[in-house]
């Protein structure tokens, strides 16, 4: 075992996640070592595309300003489509994880392929169960991916004010990840 954990937190709209990010890059965190995932986009609402660019990836539609800032931020941008779940826009270490899953076509105990991503990160069942729930309704999920001390510096950073409406898997959703 080491010391890292995979915590996560919840945020029910884009604004709220970004305003987590701005906020933890203010602290000084490094937010290479973050992962955000969500729909990012109503199809009823507005059309949405994503592509690349030389290496570069875009987005337009109602939040392609906000993916297009998040991918400016964070490793490995991504959209997928996951049985279950949807179209899925990522960015961050879960990214490489969840390839590494789809690669190795090799699903554990029924999981799906996120959620196999996110048991290999160290991500308890509870968890796992509340984010893609979560990203099933639109909203959005940032795990964070660090030293103990990291994680309780984001958890203090990111700690909800009595009115928000973004709930914090700090506690309850961090384990230790297997070396």
């Amino acid at each position: 075992m080491n010391d890292h954990l995979a915590p996560g937190f919840i945020f029910a709209t884009h604004q709220e996640a970004e305003t987590a990010l701005q906020t933890l890059g203010r602290a000084g965190i490094d937010l290479k070592t973050l992962s955000l995932l969500g729909k990012g986009y109503h199809s009823e609402e507005h059309p949405t595309g994503f592509y690349t660019v030389g290496d570069k990836m875009k987005a337009w539609g109602a939040t392609g300003a906000f993916w297009g800032g998040i991918w400016s931020l964070l490793l490995a941008p991504a959209v997928f489509f996951l049985p279950g779940i949807g179209v899925l826009a990522m960015a961050g270490p879960v990214v490489l994880t969840l390839v590494g899953v789809l690669e190795g076509a090799a699903l554990v105990g029924g999981l799906s392929a996120l959620g196999a991503a996110l048991t290999r990160l160290g991500v308890p069942a509870d968890a796992q169960i509340k984010y893609e729930t979560a990203l099933k309704v639109d909203q959005y999920v940032l795990v964070v991916h660090g030293s103990l001390e990291d994680v309780a510096r984001v958890r203090e950073l990111l700690a909800p004010p009595s009115n928000s409406s973004h709930s914090a898997m700090g506690a309850m959703g961090a384990t230790r990840a297997a070396a």
